[in-house]
């Protein structure tokens, strides 16, 4: 995907299962298209891919473009890639989590998407493997937390919410599904699960409370026929519901005020340095304003103007990474007398919104450096490693 083109990522995700997320994301999606916007959807629940069915595409391989990228299937004005696509309908997608992680990465940038406003990515519920390799590997603009207002539903969706603020994906609100059964000879609302679950929970933890769709019988029969519920039934108050959150998302603007993300700096080469932005009293003490480096030391500017010059060995030393330190006690593993006196660093990449990359003269590049750990670094720490 090329980066000066890049979408708005908009991960929408859940605590659990059975929430009704797949159908919120196609509803959501087919709004935006009535609104003008250019939508994608990467359905990012690679073992039980539901996109393709509720939006009615057909179950067929996608084919490739000469230069070699796949390209999407599209319904409704949306487009679409899923795992779905490349097994058969009944076969199970048996893969441990490097083999997850490749199609992910696959599906958001070897694919032809040509140009597009908003890219959703339906995610599996729960807060595993799969949601932290997308917030590691692309820099995403928000997650939207889907929820039924019962307590359980809640306590859960709250995970959810409290693993994306962990990573640094700004979370752009919480849309409570299935909020009410509207009775469809009288009227009457039933408030099945209870009532004001998912406005309490954004408004305790301080996000917006993007809305709620109602519970409509007609989601299932739409949702079995591959057309969403948007276009079957689009005068139900569930339709009115999707078309105010899609209008919601499609005008917020969350972005950074930090430097360009992703990025991928080859010190040696002087090739995918970041360019610097200007710091202001006002900015995220954990966002990177800009980023130097001299022989042997990183410069880090951050968004609020605080500066901080980092040794290359000192950083090395202190690396956090599996082989370097303990997981579980935080005990050092490394030696750090065998770290060279003249050890530099020699690549330096994103990692989501929340991280630095980093590899070494010594060929190490295995530690994750977050915002937070780096910012935290003095130099009175550095002379004590």
């Amino acid at each position: 995907m090329d980066k000066a083109t890049s979408p708005r990522m908009i991960a929408i995700s859940s605590g659990k299962g059975g929430v009704g997320k797949s159908s919120v994301t196609a509803n959501i999606a087919v709004a935006m298209v009535e609104a003008g916007v250019k939508v994608g959807i990467v359905d990012a629940d690679i073992y039980g891919p539901s996109i393709p069915g509720i939006l009615g595409v057909a179950a067929k391989k996608p084919s490739m473009t000469p230069e070699g990228m796949i390209i999407p299937a599209e319904a409704h004005g949306i487009k679409v890639i899923s795992m779905a696509m490349l097994t058969d309908d009944d076969s199970p997608a048996i893969l441990r989590g490097p083999m997850v992680t490749k199609y992910l990465q696959s599906f958001v940038q070897q694919v032809d998407w040509g140009a597009l406003d908003v890219l959703l990515l339906d995610l599996p519920p729960g807060t595993g493997d799969i949601q932290l390799t997308l917030a590691q590997a692309f820099p995403l603009s928000g997650a939207v937390v889907v929820s039924t207002p019962q307590d359980v539903s809640l306590k859960i969706a709250r995970r959810g919410l409290r693993m994306m603020e962990q990573v640094k994906v700004p979370i752009l609100g919480v849309i409570e599904n299935m909020s009410g059964f509207t009775c469809p000879s009288c009227g009457t609302v039933t408030h099945i699960f209870h009532d004001g679950g998912g406005e309490a929970i954004a408004r305790e933890l301080g996000v917006e409370f993007l809305g709620k769709v109602p519970l409509d019988p007609a989601v299932v029969d739409a949702g079995d026929d591959g057309v969403p519920l948007i276009k079957a039934a689009p005068a139900s108050p569930a339709a009115a519901a999707y078309r105010q959150i899609a209008a919601a998302l499609s005008g917020s603007d969350h972005g950074a005020d930090g430097i360009s993300l992703p990025f991928s700096w080859t010190l040696t080469e002087s090739t995918g340095k970041p360019a610097p932005v200007p710091a202001r009293a006002e900015g995220s003490p954990e966002c990177l304003a800009a980023l130097e480096h001299d022989s042997g030391s990183l410069q880090l500017t951050w968004a609020d103007g605080a500066q901080q010059t980092l040794g290359a060995r000192d950083l090395r030393i202190v690396c956090p990474c599996a082989k370097c330190r303990d997981e579980v006690t935080g005990e050092r593993l490394l030696d750090p007398a065998t770290v060279p006196l003249d050890i530099d660093v020699t690549r330096i990449w994103s990692v989501g919104n929340y991280a630095l990359g980093m590899a070494f003269s010594d060929g190490h590049d295995t530690g994750i450096y977050t915002f937070k750990s780096l910012r935290a670094m003095t130099s009175t720490e550095m002379e004590d490693v």
